[in-house]
Formats: structure tokens, sequence, C-alpha cells
């Protein structure tokens, strides 16, 4: 069975998780905030804060930045749900950009535009969440400058794109957005069993956050509001409503041990990437561009078929690479054809051309640490012998 992605576990990251088991802390003690200043120092950023997921880090980095009921957020059509849900939970309205159809990113262009009549019928969004779609990073420095002309403040979406660069400088970093989120599932770059990190540059926003992921709970007396403070070293106070998405040891553990191969890892998914370039060239098949100044971390290898029985040949493609158990995976079904979006919102596909055309034909091809030259022929001679039945 060859999945779409997968963990690579060492017998390193085994013994760092051991020690944490053996040792007195066995939820949040010593390793998080170890594994966050790691972080923090890897990405180049102030502030690294680690939660139980990335959909976490989302909902918390919405509240920090103090999105409510009534608020607008917008993010990108080609995405998994929680970039979108994230701002519901708070009780925002969501609107959706459609993708560039060549990196399948938000597109810069449909945005721009977006903001124009926003403007104009004063619904302007409070904040944009930025998706970097398989590792690939946007434009975030061009979004950066909208953000500055039209008012609103930025969640880079970085789930996939642990270890990318955009110019040099880190996916992670800050330097145009607010907030970025990362992913540590199993299948992203690297994993620490489950979990999230949220980094950032802005002290406040960075103790916001501390506070969101602990039941909104102070332990610090200089920050604390209530005289009781003076009570006794026993006493802390609940601010705000918070939430319990603190990240275990156990989990940082791991995820710190693996922090160590992370370029190692991004070297290796840019390897099978062009590999699967130079195999499936020739074909009536389009693959992510990868911008010029970006290292993308690939955590996903999409194609989309470029035919115009597209979406025949995607579902004939799917179903004979999984019935020779190579479990390829369609990323994404666009947010607005979800049943809850279609219910609750008044989306129109029309109104997203490029992102129709992308999903018709997108499948994921896998791509992880440990696939082999072997199984790459492999999956490529299908795909190949597949996509020919549509042409011959």
């Amino acid at each position: 069975m060859i999945p779409y992605s997968r963990q690579k576990i060492t017998n390193s990251d085994i013994e760092q998780v051991k020690k944490v088991l053996k040792s007195d802390f066995l939820t949040q003690g010593p390793v998080v905030p170890k594994f966050e200043r790691n972080i923090a120092d890897y990405v180049k950023s102030k502030y690294a804060v680690a939660v139980n997921s990335a959909t976490s880090a989302l909902h918390i980095s919405c509240l920090s930045l103090d999105i409510k009921k009534g608020d607008i957020v917008w993010t990108s059509t080609n995405t998994f749900v929680a970039s979108a849900n994230c701002a519901l939970y708070c009780g925002a309205k969501i609107d959706l950009v459609d993708i560039n159809i060549n990196d399948w990113n938000i597109s810069i262009e449909n945005l721009e535009e977006k903001l124009v009549r926003a403007k104009k019928n004063k619904k302007i969004p409070k904040v944009l969440i930025t998706v970097h779609f398989a590792g690939q990073p946007t434009y975030q420095e061009a979004i950066w400058k909208l953000s500055i002309k039209y008012g609103f403040k930025i969640i880079e979406d970085a789930s996939h794109s642990l270890g990318a660069q955009r110019n040099k400088i880190k996916v992670g970093s800050c330097k145009w957005s607010h907030i970025t989120v990362f992913s540590l599932h199993p299948v992203k770059i690297i994993t620490s069993g489950e979990g999230g990190m949220a980094t950032t540059n802005d002290k406040k926003l960075f103790s916001k956050l501390m506070l969101f992921r602990n039941h909104g709970i102070e332990r610090n007396t200089k920050n604390m509001l209530s005289k009781n403070k003076f009570e006794g070293d026993w006493y802390f106070e609940q601010q705000f409503l918070g939430y319990n998405y603190r990240m275990t040891d156990i989990l940082a553990a791991l995820g710190n041990n693996q922090l160590k191969s992370v370029d190692k890892f991004v070297k290796k998914r840019n390897l099978i990437a062009n590999l699967y370039c130079k195999k499936l060239s020739g074909l009536p098949l389009k693959i992510q561009r990868i911008n010029d100044d970006n290292l993308s971390s690939y955590h996903l290898f999409p194609i989309v078929i470029d035919l115009k029985e597209r979406k025949k040949c995607r579902k004939t493609l799917f179903q004979l690479l999984r019935k020779n158990n190579i479990l390829v995976n369609v990323h994404y079904i666009p947010v607005y054809r979800h049943p809850f979006y279609q219910k609750n919102y008044n989306f129109n596909k029309k109104d997203f051309p490029n992102t129709e055309k992308f999903y018709a034909g997108a499948l994921s091809l896998p791509i992880f640490y440990d696939l082999n030259q072997m199984s790459i022929n492999y999956i490529c001679d299908l795909v190949s012998k597949s996509i020919k039945s549509y042409i011959d």
C-alpha cells in the first residue's frame, strides 16, 4: 500500500518520547516551551505557541485578532474547511476568493478586484486567511501591501508549508502577516503525532494566543486584573473564555526532535517532485507552477488532468490507482461545494471559475520521505497508461 503521504519516525524520535514518558511531566511541562522556542528560532519569528491541532491554532488566531459576530473573514476556495470554519467559530461571516490558475493559491488579481468592490459596499474583511496550498508560498508581500491599503489583518494558513521559503525568508517569520499557523499532523512535513503551532512577532497577540489555548487563565501576577492576586501564590484568574487547546510534552518531544530533520525532509520532497515532473512530462497534465523565488515544502504533489473529459478521466485514474493500492486523494473539494456551506451561504460556483477548472481534474499523487524510485516509476506508469487511454 502506498499512501498519499505518511510520517517518517526514527529511533531518535522514539527515544525522545520515551524520555518524557519516564519524566515527571506528561501533559504541558518543560518540553513544550522548548519546542516553541526552537520553532520560533527556525522560522525567525519572535514568538511561537504550540497547540493540539492547526485547527485550534486557526481558531485562537481569529480570537486573538478580535474576530467576533458580524465581522467578515475571507479565505481561499481551495483549502481544507478548517481555514473557513475557524472564522465561523467566532461568529463571523465567511467569504471566499478564487485561486490563480497556475499555482492554485489565492489569486492576487481576484483578491484586489474583490477588495475594490468590498470597499464600495463597505464590506472590507477584518481578516484575510491566506493558504499556502501544497507547500507553495503565496505572494505574501503583495497581499501585505493590500492589507495596508485596505486595512485588514492577515493570518497565514501555512499548514502545508513548514520549511518552505519566499525570497529566502522562511514561511512563519510573519514578515508579511500578523500570525502564521502550521500543522503537525502525521501527513505534514514534520509531525508531533497531532498538533499545531502559531507564530507571531506581536507581543500582545502572543499573550492572547497563550491565554486562549489555556482556558483564558492568567497566572502571571503582573498581568492580573483582580486585587485578589495578593491572596497568595496559589491564585490565578480566568480573564476571558478560553479553551483547552494545549499540547502535551509527549507530542512536543516528538515534534521537537522531528524539527531537526525538517530541511532534509523538504529537500527529499523536492527531489521526488522533480522525478514526477520528468516522468510525467509530455502528458496532458498541469503541475503546480513553483513561483520565482519560492522553495516549496511539497506537502502535496497535485496534478490536474488537462483534457476535455477531465472529470471522467480523473475518476478512472483515481479508481485505477486505488485498485492498485496507491491511496491517492483529491485536494481539495472547494469549500463552497460542501453541503454545510451550500445550505448556509449563497455561494455560486460560477463565481469561482479557476477553482472549478482545477477541481474537475485534480488528483494528489503520493509524496513522502520514504517513497522510492521503484514506487514512483510504478505510479507514473499507471498514470500514463490511464490518461493515454483517453487520448488514443
